[in-house]
């Protein structure tokens, strides 16, 4: 589907000079002469590259849909990361610089959403809160005010957070993946 340059949005995906790129950030223009413009910084799914493009409003370029489908974690082995089709029970093993940081947070058998293009997969997304336990903690610092008295701990995959006082190790715990931050206690 065929898109003006201007109605690019973060988060699109466009075919561009053959390569499949994601819409990041962007910013509309309208300088004082000349025509508007929308600078657009985009990230290649395929070998992470980033680049800056400005696209004129009479430009166009190839918005692309990319096919998700469930998959399931198995195992990690070293930088190689196994998963399994939920319909097919077909195994793929991808490198683990697909996920980024969020690599950290795969548990065996967590259900995953990946995006793939022509049968490629380009990226893998978590569930965005997972549960963890809290394998070491800091002591509570006496004489601290409570309304910003967050204190590190590391959790049972290696992952460090910050969590409030009350929270001791062996506590269960979700966390937002994305955003590496304590949510609540766990049920």
């Amino acid at each position: 589907m065929k898109i003006s340059g201007v109605d690019i949005r973060p988060g699109n995906i466009i075919e561009y000079e053959g390569g499949i790129w994601k819409a990041v950030k962007i910013q509309h223009t309208q300088p004082g002469k000349g025509g508007a413009y929308m600078q657009v910084e985009m990230k290649n799914l395929i070998d992470g590259r980033k680049n800056n493009v400005r696209f004129r409003s009479a430009e166009t370029v190839e918005r692309v849909r990319l096919d998700t489908k469930d998959f399931q974690f198995l195992f990690r082995d070293g930088d190689a990361l196994t998963f399994m089709d939920k319909d097919n029970y077909e195994q793929i093993t991808l490198d683990a610089g697909i996920l980024g940081d969020a690599a950290e947070f795969l548990q065996d058998g967590m259900d995953v959403v990946m995006e793939l293009y022509d049968e490629r997969p380009l990226s893998v997304e978590l569930p965005s809160q997972i549960e963890a336990t809290i394998v070491e903690a800091d002591a509570v610092v006496k004489g601290q005010t409570a309304s910003s008295s967050y204190k590190p701990a590391v959790l049972d995959n290696g992952v460090r957070v910050m969590v409030p006082p009350h929270i001791g190790a062996g506590t269960k715990i979700v966390v937002d993946v994305y955003e590496r931050t304590y949510v609540k206690r766990a049920d």
